[in-house]
């Protein structure tokens, strides 16, 4: 893992990124392992709600900046809100980090997706706009694009790096293999894509906080996986965690939202790409040295491998099922949700006041754009006259008083989303 940074750092950095910030209240979101950004959330004395994402290696750095050329260009052709960055400013150990208005919303919880009108067809429009876009503006972005070919030969190299390490089950490799070779089923036209959706960067709102088919999609945060590929990717764990019905309802829109008729094996690939997020999973654990986790992949994998055997120990063929459970996390819990009613705790590495009166003892480096080459010391003495208190309105302490809408999401302080 790399640079890891204090809340306090974090609220001094967005204080140096954007002018007239000036913290009052920042939350540091947990940051765990294949976590690749530090993420703090703070408010100003404007009232004003803010994230910091801080790249903690040279590698997350540039994905980054790839994905801020990105924002940028489809900000202004998307029907939902995506990150605006606002402020930027150099880090000690090399690369920036960024700081955007926080997006309002409730991040979903796929796997209780309500079926028909309302969330799951406004996702599937979402996503239809997203693929829908230019070609060019990506090229102008930069981003990486695969055709195809490529790309399906970028997947077998990953598996067999995957079977290098001896933790995938012969079974599963097997199967993997046959698919991943079986040519047709990998005639797709790329498209742009996010690249690593899952619930948690897909933000809602509700007309009626009663009744969870009246919301509509807001935003779409953490972009550092984006590229042109495989559509079928964005549905990757959306097929794994959401019922058939409403995976069906949300497909169904998009279909009709596209300029392009989606290719028949779509929902196949992404069944596919559901299962070969594990992949990477071992990679990671094995270069990290962490025999825990290596242990914990490993048991996922041969879980994965059992469900897919039917009941006299043979194969069920090259498909997915349909059913098979992936993710094998607990739910995680997001700040962001501290808004919404419903909402019990928050998870947080520190949260703190940045007191107006008392000397902030340690003393922050950083380099802004204008190349400052002296330690800044964030001492924090305005006057003020009154004392700023954070109240969570969300919390609450009841058992009964979650909404039908509230119960279909959930929050996560493991913040990947580039808010």
């Amino acid at each position: 893992m790399g640079v890891t940074r204090t809340p306090l750092a974090l609220a001094a950095l967005a204080s140096a990124a954007v002018p007239g910030l000036d913290p009052a209240f920042v939350e540091g979101v947990i940051s765990l392992p294949g976590h690749q950004f530090d993420v703090a959330f703070i408010n100003d004395t404007q009232h004003r709600r803010w994230v910091l994402r801080a790249p903690m290696s040279a590698a997350a750095g540039a994905q980054m900046d790839v994905s801020v050329s990105l924002l940028g260009l489809l900000a202004r052709r998307l029907p939902f809100s995506v990150p605006t960055p606002k402020g930027f400013v150099s880090l000690r150990e090399g690369g920036r980090a960024v700081v955007y208005p926080y997006i309002t919303g409730r991040p979903l919880n796929f796997a209780q997706l309500p079926s028909g009108p309302g969330i799951a067809a406004e996702l599937g429009r979402a996503l239809a706009a997203l693929h829908n876009v230019d070609l060019v503006l990506c090229d102008e972005a930069g981003l990486t694009s695969y055709d195809p070919d490529t790309y399906r030969t970028r997947r077998l190299a990953d598996l067999d790096r995957a079977a290098a390490t001896g933790h995938v089950p012969t079974g599963l490799l097997s199967r993997w293999e046959r698919s991943l070779e079986e040519v047709s089923l990998w005639r797709f036209a790329p498209t742009p894509t996010h690249g690593d959706l899952t619930g948690d960067e897909v933000l809602a709102v509700f007309d009626d906080d009663t009744d969870a088919t009246t919301g509509h999609v807001c935003g779409l945060t953490s972009w550092e996986n984006a590229k042109v590929a495989d559509p079928a990717d964005d549905f990757a764990t959306l097929v794994t965690q959401a019922s058939p019905s409403a995976f069906d309802s949300v497909l169904e829109a998009y279909a009709g939202a596209r300029t392009d008729q989606p290719d028949k094996n779509l929902e196949r690939r992404a069944r596919l790409a559901g299962e070969l997020k594990l992949v990477a999973e071992p990679l990671t654990a094995v270069g990290s040295g962490d025999q825990g986790c290596v242990q914990a992949c490993a048991e996922k994998l041969r879980q994965l491998a059992a469900d897919t055997v039917d009941e006299r120990g043979t194969n069920t063929g090259s498909e997915p099922l349909a059913s098979t459970s992936l993710s094998g996390r607990t739910a995680s819990r997001d700040p962001r949700l501290t808004e919404a009613p419903g909402i019990r705790d928050v998870d947080v590495t520190e949260t703190m006041n940045v007191s107006k009166k008392a000397e902030v003892t340690e003393t922050i480096e950083v380099l802004p754009e204008s190349e400052i080459t002296e330690p800044i010391e964030v001492l924090r003495e305005p006057e003020i006259t009154e004392t700023i208190e954070v109240l969570r309105d969300a919390v609450v302490t009841g058992g009964d008083e979650d909404t039908a809408a509230d119960r279909h999401f959930e929050s996560t302080a493991n913040e990947r989303a580039v808010r």
